[in-house]
């Protein structure tokens, strides 16, 4: 096997065809340089150069071992160079997820803002469902997702709130809550309430804490569309963001004020394993672009 130290030392020499100089770019003795090319000499069992007083030049076995290893340095060199700005979040494609029509929003104006920052990194941001959302993650299918659920899991890693929003109740519209002007924890002891994926990292559904009056379990929703379809057709209430009354008008649902339950927090979400500088480089934007809104 050829050392890479013996690798650069014959192709700067068939470069320069110079010991002198040779030894100059690879930061040597010329001793040094002689020595490890009579060792490559040895090996291959034949000279690589010609050597005169006046002159250095390879021989048709050393100019053909040049023609044959020059590529794969290139190649090795251009690799390790593509992997270095890819780490460094100067080049590559970063896949995003959302879930709901304003975290769509929210992950383009971010994305936008990392290419302005980054022109060489490409955001493609995809829509998950709720029952899909974590095992893409978790498969790579996408390396960053936005959720407003936390994980207590070791290999995500949940970030900062960007966002945070009041908390309503979805309820058919023909329910007794639609005309109420708010409704609290108490109210909802014995409504069937929606269950959202059991693949999402929070075993409660938003809004509900084991210390909360009993809900009655309803069905399990596996995307947004579905909770809300669910809902307006009378098979259950969920609690669920305030963004809703804008991205989501419906006419079998309302949406009524829900104040004492605790608000949602949507954050970036990411593995453990997948912590690259250009993640950190769309968390950084996609929390930038928040607080100036702010």
């Amino acid at each position: 096997m050829l050392e890479r130290y013996e690798l650069e030392t014959f192709l700067t020499l068939a470069e320069e065809l110079h010991f002198g100089r040779t030894a100059e770019r690879m930061h040597v003795s010329t001793a040094r340089v002689s020595q490890t090319i009579r060792g490559l000499e040895r090996r291959v069992g034949a000279p690589l150069f010609n050597r005169t007083s006046r002159r250095v030049e390879l021989t048709p076995i050393g100019r053909t071992l040049s023609d044959d290893l020059r590529p794969a340095r290139e190649m090795i060199a251009a690799g390790f160079e593509r992997a270095v700005r890819s780490a460094r979040g100067i080049t590559g494609t970063l896949r995003v997820g959302f879930v709901g029509a304003a975290g769509g929003q929210l992950l383009l104006e971010a994305a936008e803002l990392l290419h302005t920052r980054e022109p060489g990194c490409e955001v493609l941001v995809r829509e998950v469902q709720l029952d899909d959302a974590v095992p893409r993650l978790l498969d790579g299918e996408v390396e960053v997702l936005l959720t407003c659920f936390l994980s207590e899991r070791d290999d995500l890693v949940t970030g900062p709130a960007l966002v945070t929003e009041a908390r309503m109740l979805a309820v058919p519209s023909g329910h007794p809550f639609a005309d109420r002007r708010s409704v609290s924890v108490e109210d909802l002891a014995g409504v069937t309430v929606l269950r959202a994926p059991d693949e999402l990292p929070s075993s409660h559904p938003p809004g509900q804490t084991p210390a909360e009056p009993p809900m009655e379990p309803g069905p399990t929703a596996g995307s947004f569309q579905e909770i809300l379809t669910l809902v307006g057709a009378g098979r259950g209430v969920f609690p669920i963001g305030a963004h809703a009354r804008r991205y989501y008008l419906r006419p079998d649902v309302a949406y009524v004020p829900f104040p004492d339950a605790p608000p949602v927090h949507w954050r970036l979400m990411w593995r453990t394993d997948g912590a690259t500088a250009r993640v950190h480089a769309f968390a950084a934007a996609a929390h930038d672009l928040v607080s100036h809104a702010a």
